[in-house]
């Protein structure tokens, strides 16, 4: 068995060690561009370009690497869609997801964001603290992360409200769908946390007819795309004191450039996309359990669905 291997960030070296010692039978050949690609089973790829996706003609599968094929996606013409993608389930990245959120919101609930503004001024002085039956966090995006997050905040107490495309039912979460449930689960979310994944119709969804949808006061949190934000609208209504805050990892270009305005913005914190990163082990491991199954003629969980985006 040969699986043809690609990192955009090039560090290969320690996934083929862990793959010769999880997948012994399988032999790892780098891909290079310019060089031709001796034929394989499997590719396992992370930021592809689209000159390797045209030689994948062959395999069996294509295992994105990650929990987020849009990437991949937006190259379609390059994938055939005969062959399946099959995306990272959590592989250790729900937890970390839920601790970004999870320090995210307290940060904003329990006021530290303003504690923090007071003591560069040198000011000392108690704030009023915060009803949690007032501060309604709503999950945009309710699949395996969002479901993740959802389950770490329950224990808080916080009134808890998800939303996604389809119908789902989550003990002890208020739960919204489709475009006629988006409205009502906006209006009555004060923390708005973004988990979707991006397809043509995420893109842009958090303008400013959504965000101005929150309650007064409100705070966003985006651990899923920059480009789920329209910025200016951001901007715009940060500045108006509609959101009161956010707290953003992901941005349309990355790494974020410097003029860009949210650099000067106060109310706005920037961390460098890293709420949740892939644990190269468990990646490992779940992919050399789900090659094995395929091997085995079973099916795998994962697979994306390219008409939907995920």
């Amino acid at each position: 068995m040969h699986i043809l291997l690609h990192r955009a960030d090039g560090d290969t070296q320690p996934w083929i060690a862990d793959f010769a010692e999880l997948l012994p039978e399988a032999e790892i050949v780098l891909w290079r561009e310019g060089e031709k690609a001796r034929p394989c089973d499997y590719a396992v790829v992370w930021s592809p370009p689209p000159a390797m996706l045209r030689e994948l003609n062959e395999v069996k599968a294509i295992f994105n690497a990650g929990a987020g094929v849009d990437g991949l996606l937006k190259f379609g013409a390059d994938l055939s869609p005969r062959i399946p993608l099959v995306r990272l389930d959590d592989a250790g990245m729900g937890v970390q997801m839920a601790e970004y959120v999870t320090h995210a919101l307290l940060r904003y609930f329990r006021r530290f964001d303003e504690y923090e503004a007071q003591a560069r001024d040198g000011l000392w002085r108690p704030l009023a603290g915060r009803r949690k039956e007032d501060f309604a966090v709503g999950v945009l995006g309710m699949g395996m992360l969002g479901a993740r997050v959802l389950e770490a905040l329950a224990p808080f107490g916080f009134p808890l409200r998800g939303w996604s495309r389809t119908p789902k039912d989550i003990p002890g979460v208020a739960c919204f769908s489709g475009a006629d449930g988006l409205e009502a689960f906006l209006r009555g979310s004060r923390a708005l946390v973004c988990m979707l994944p991006l397809t043509p119709d995420t893109a842009n969804l958090l303008d400013r007819k959504h965000l101005a949808m929150l309650q007064s006061d409100a705070y966003l949190i985006n651990v899923a795309r920059g480009a789920h934000v329209a910025e200016p609208d951001l901007l715009t209504l940060i500045k108006s004191g509609h959101i009161a805050g956010a707290t953003l990892d992901v941005f349309r270009n990355e790494p974020l450039p410097m003029q860009h305005p949210f650099w000067q913005e106060p109310r706005i914190s920037i961390t460098p996309h890293i709420a949740a990163a892939t644990l190269r082990r468990e990646s490992i491991e779940q992919i050399a359990g789900k090659i094995r199954r395929l091997e085995a003629g079973q099916p795998v969980a994962g697979v994306v669905n390219r008409q939907e985006g995920y």
